[in-house]
């Protein structure tokens, strides 16, 4: 079965999943669905081919056929599309929708966490970022990809831990109930996690993280101090925007609930819960509800840097 009517796409596309939500012109959901990952690190033709499976998955569930297609406006966010000539690409891509708006996955979380008021979110999941909204500015901090960014991350704790297990295996450091489990993961064989760390990617990484939460909250001490400066990585980030003037702050993402309780008292009382997520924000922007928002760019002078990172300073406990 079909329908006539104007139908709205919102995507979230993430290192880890793609969420599809399919609504009509009234608001009201009709399907939704999900696939695989949907980033541009995976290249863009599997991140379109995962965009489009949980899209055909929703329209299934909706009712309606790739016909349909046509009256659809899709507002896609997607991790990665700040890497260089991403956006270019993706519009080349032949699409069967009414119309196409490529935003950050980023972005479409914080329109979704603030239903596009000013505001900002912090996403910990298997890549972490800043994106902040202002007086019709768009704020990024970090979020520059795994592993040269994305402190805080589930990535970069896996990251981490990988690293202590090596040189607890060589003796090098103390061998703590965590470790010998991460350990245990290579039949603890070094070469063997070596082999694996050749072809793994973020989101093999970011498998480790739940591990390592449930120790340190158990008391192991090396997973406690990976917790913690994960946790101060976030942290850092939320405090650099209310230095800059923002105080609604949400926290989302896979590790949100998870590091929520890590973070210094005055932050966890800062942070509101999220009005939606980031197919909602999607779907504010596939329905042309707002003005995008000008990306702020990146700082050159250190200086100016430093002064934010020592204001920030003042809303630590």
């Amino acid at each position: 079965m079909g329908t006539k009517g104007t139908t709205y796409l919102g995507i979230d596309g993430g290192g880890t999943r793609c969420r599809a939500r399919i609504e009509d012109e009234n608001g009201r959901a009709l399907g939704a669905a999900s696939s695989g990952p949907a980033t541009t690190r995976i290249g863009f033709e599997k991140a379109w081919r995962s965009i489009m499976e949980a899209t055909e998955a929703a329209a299934a569930q909706a009712g309606l056929t790739r016909e349909d297609f046509a009256r659809m406006h899709a507002g896609i966010g997607l991790a990665g599309l700040g890497r260089r000539g991403a956006e270019a690409a993706l519009n080349k891509i032949a699409h069967p929708f009414a119309s196409v708006i490529f935003i950050s996955d980023g972005l479409a979380a914080c329109l979704g966490a603030h239903s596009g008021a000013d505001g900002a979110i912090v996403v910990a999941g298997t890549g972490s970022v800043g994106v902040g909204l202002i007086d019709g500015r768009e704020i990024r901090l970090a979020g520059y990809g795994f592993p040269v960014s994305d402190e805080g991350s589930g990535a970069d704790i896996g990251l981490q831990v990988v690293r202590l297990a090596l040189r607890a295996a060589d003796r090098r450091g103390e061998l703590t109930p965590l470790l010998s489990e991460v350990l245990g993961a290579f039949d603890h064989d070094p070469y063997q996690a070596v082999a694996w760390s050749e072809e793994a990617r973020a989101t093999d990484y970011a498998a480790f993280a739940p591990i390592v939460m449930r120790h340190a909250n158990q008391g192991d001490p090396v997973g406690r101090r990976i917790v913690e400066r994960a946790a101060d990585a976030i942290g850092d980030l939320l405090d650099l925007f209310l230095a800059r003037g923002i105080d609604r702050l949400s926290l989302v993402g896979g590790l949100a609930d998870a590091i929520t309780p890590w973070l210094t008292p005055d932050l966890r009382a800062r942070l509101r819960c999220p009005d939606a997520d980031a197919a909602a924000g999607a779907l504010l922007v596939a329905r042309g509800r707002l003005d995008l928002p000008k990306r702020e760019l990146p700082e050159r002078e250190l200086p100016e840097r430093e002064a934010d990172q020592e204001q920030a300073s003042k809303f630590r406990v």
